[in-house]
């Protein structure tokens, strides 16, 4: 275990505060590719606000698909828009003698270029941040007719097959007629219109509601599928009508609605307006949709406002290593590259109205390319749209603390803010006491996805021994943890940020009483007692993440109660009041210990202190050093046990599983151990074996696997800083002979911004300046 001391004045702090420095990544960081591409897997992704696109160039035309977020249907699917080509004619893409496409990281747009024998064309691809708009620009030395296209699949109502119903997750097994509903699609005067409204008598959320006896308390159900609309307009001046068309692409049939350029131009500008939204009228729809359209037509600083959030994104924060250097067989190039390409495909559902999907976020592409079986239209992603899998989409999120993308988690924290009520009353309903039960896997609304509470028949027919609600899925039932991870997060938040939290209280403390109830009453149920013989909470039957289950004190859940009612007891009178203090303080006292156990003749962290049976890849007894924080290199007198919980605990053989929601390499940051954290951050964050970079997966998941990418960037960063109470860890897990330069952020609005060379530290300017007594570095640093 290296030394840690304290960073006093033997460092010169360069620069002044580090948010007044500027920042540009290298231009090598760009992706470029110098031919076009064999079909939709080899998309590059573009995106802004709340959008998505994955951008290629086929057979000589340009395409690419349209995501957005909150695009649920009635199945709580996450549709896409759609899919556009366009094309010139001549068309100078065909028999190019020079062909680019490009992805602009630091102003956050993509330049493809093609030149032939005819001529040479030049598109601009961009989005913008602040109004859900798409852009198309062309620019040709000779005037050319621009042809583009909206294509549609979406044309009839089309019942899913059995084995096909993944992307509408609830339905996954279900034995009756699950349907996709039609959108409807009309050409307007040079431009095409669409949209998918919601029918309001087929909507899941009545399904569920019904299926898990909740009729009674639906009124604080949030609804968030009626009247769910989302569509748009392909527009652009100087446009006409063309007519339509039809095609097949990979596997579904299309109709294509046309328009093209009146007259040859050596310019033109295509736009695509898109609104998404829950509109109690359509006409409330249409209006906020030609209002974007107005709002884009008046704005000619649209461009330039895009560019410069995209450039004040990247000064936030950063981390390259080996970046002078363009190197693209050196993995640990790849490693810096694909951090900032990842955290670009974040930036790009900055301001969704829901958080970005673990399991694709808004660029998957036609299904089959991903997973042969699941040959279905481009709108398939397995594990759902709608439903969310706590587990994976924690790793989302956690990330964007160190780099100051505070304003990106937001939509991460509306999600269980707004089904809050919904967690309550299942509560109510079922058990009778108070608090908010989150289930590990749930729709939007806030109750648990239908396939896991089981159907009347088929084959996730419910179990007739299941309790009244519970899950009758043996790998989700009793997983509640994670609503105790997300109020840490939140927690975390305020920490680094010191913003106003008080519309998240109500989260966090419901799921702390919910805890603190529920296992009163179970243990109640059993015994005639609320707390076992040392007045302590008896916390089964339960589950250590999703790993040992029927599980009895689990250490994951015990070390987020210690952590999050340790945290909650310091917490300013404005949010938690004398009383509620109190109650923290007792609450922390009837909390069990983590049970340990020896393994080798070591000890080590247990799961649980019992389970009946073990399912998935989990090491949750690491969960007390991330996320919780009880074991870390800020604890060298107790981190013993966690190393050797590292080596030889329970689950120790799951270190070999290192894709999608992994956290190994993270738990060997959290401890210290520089190499085994350096191989798997390397193996986290290398070349993806697809065309772009950071579309990493399937592994269990989808591509672009985003858990697999939020695991990869936690890795790194506690690499390089580890935060506990006032003190700042620098390099913590670094090894000697690797070069850096990194901005990161930590708690009490700090920033630090470092170049580490050849072993010595050349710049450490930290924000503010009286935050540097709170910065210790280990001593190997020169």
């Amino acid at each position: 275990m290296q030394r840690i001391i304290l960073l006093l004045l033997l460092i010169t702090f360069i620069g002044g505060s580090a948010h007044s420095q500027t920042s540009k990544l290298p231009n090598n960081y760009n992706v470029i590719w110098k031919s076009q591409s064999k079909n939709s897997f080899e998309s590059m992704p573009l995106g802004g606000g709340d959008i998505g696109l994955n951008v290629w160039v086929e057979n000589d035309e340009l395409l690419f698909y349209v995501g957005q977020s909150g695009t649920f249907d009635e199945n709580n699917q996450m549709l896409k828009h759609g899919r556009v080509r366009v094309s010139s004619e001549p068309n100078l893409f065909k028999d190019g003698v020079r062909f680019i496409q490009e992805l602009k990281l630091n102003e956050g747009y993509i330049l493809i270029k093609s030149q032939n024998a005819e001529g040479q064309i030049e598109f601009k691809l961009w989005v913008d941040v602040f109004k859900p708009v798409i852009h198309i620009e062309a620019v040709s030395e000779e005037p050319v007719t621009l042809h583009a296209q909206y294509e549609s699949w979406r044309l009839q109502d089309v019942e899913i097959p059995l084995g096909l119903r993944h992307a509408c997750f609830s339905y996954t097994s279900f034995p009756g007629t699950v349907i996709t509903y039609k959108d409807s699609i009309s050409t307007q005067k040079g431009s095409v219109q669409w949209f998918h409204r919601n029918k309001a008598d087929k909507l899941l959320y009545d399904f569920i509601v019904e299926q898990q006896g909740l009729n009674d308390v639906k009124k604080q159900i949030p609804n968030t599928q009626l009247g769910r609309t989302f569509g748009g307009t392909l527009y652009g001046e100087g446009m006409v009508s063309n007519g339509t068309d039809t095609g097949k692409y990979i596997s579904t049939d299309y109709k294509a609605w046309k328009i093209k350029s009146e007259k040859p131009q050596k310019k033109s500008h295509i736009k695509l307006a898109l609104n998404t939204g829950q509109y109690g009228k359509l006409d409330e729809w249409y209006a906020a949709l030609n209002n974007t359209i107005k709002e884009a037509r008046l704005d000619k600083k649209a461009f330039q406002n895009t560019v410069d959030w995209w450039k004040n994104y990247w000064n936030k924060s950063y981390i390259l290593l080996n970046h002078e250097q363009s190197n693209q067989e050196d993995t640990l190039w790849q490693v810096g590259r694909n951090y900032q390409l990842f955290r670009y495909m974040l930036g790009c559902n900055a301001y969704g109205e829901y958080p970005s999907k673990f399991n694709g976020s808004l660029f998957t592409v036609d299904p089959v390319f991903t997973r042969k079986k699941y040959d279905w239209t481009p709108d398939f992603r397995a594990w759902g749209g709608g439903s969310f899998t706590a587990q994976n989409q924690r790793l989302v999120y956690w990330p964007m603390l160190k780099s100051g993308d505070f304003d990106l988690m937001i939509p991460q924290f509306k999600y269980y803010t707004r089904a809050l009520s919904a967690a309550e009353a299942r509560t109510k309903v079922y058990w009778n006491h108070e608090g908010a039960c989150f289930t590990e896997q749930l729709e939007n609304f806030g109750l648990p996805f239908a396939g896991g509470w089981g159907f009347e028949s088929g084959a996730r027919k419910r179990n007739i021994d299941t309790e009244f609600g519970v899950q009758t899925n043996k790998h989700v039932s009793y997983h509640y943890v994670n609503q105790l991870e997300f109020s840490l997060m939140m927690l975390d938040y305020y920490e680094f940020t010191r913003k106003d939290i008080s519309s998240y209280l109500p989260f966090i403390k419901s799921s702390l009483v919910f805890f603190d109830q529920h296992y009163q009453y179970r243990f109640n149920q059993k015994t005639g007692e609320t707390l076992d013989k040392n007045d302590k909470l008896v916390i089964f039957p339960s589950t250590a993440a999703e790993m040992y289950k029927i599980a009895k004190n689990p250490s994951d859940i015990i070390a987020a109660l210690t952590t999050i009612l340790n945290r909650m007891e310091k917490l300013p009178k404005k949010y938690v009041s004398k009383e509620e203090r109190a109650y923290y303080k007792g609450y922390k006292n009837r909390v069990p210990k983590i049970p340990f156990d020896t393994k080798k003749g070591n000890k080590v962290i247990k799961p649980a202190e019992s389970w009946k049976h073990v399912a998935n890849k989990e090491i949750p007894e690491l969960y007390p050093v991330f996320p919780y924080g009880i074991y870390g290199v800020h604890k060298p007198d107790d981190i013993g046990v966690a190393i050797n919980t590292f080596k030889y605990g329970e689950s120790n053989e799951k270190r070999n599983f290192t894709e999608c929601w992994s956290q190994v390499g993270i738990f060997a940051a959290r401890l210290g151990l520089v190499e085994e954290a350096a191989h798997l951050v390397k193996d986290k964050l290398k070349d993806a074996d697809n065309r772009f970079p950071a579309f990493w997966g399937p592994g269990p998941d989808w591509i672009p696997d985003v858990d697999h990418g939020g695991a990869g960037m936690i890795n790194l960063q506690e690499m390089l800083v580890q935060t506990y109470g006032d003190s700042i860890f620098l390099l913590p897990a670094w090894p000697k002979d690797w070069d850096v330069k990194f901005k990161l952020h930590a708690p009490n609005q700090t920033c630090i911004e470092v170049e580490l060379k050849d072993g010595k530290l050349v710049q450490l300017n930290v924000s503010p300046k009286k935050a540097k007594n709170r910065i210790r570095i280990p001593d190997w640093v020169n």
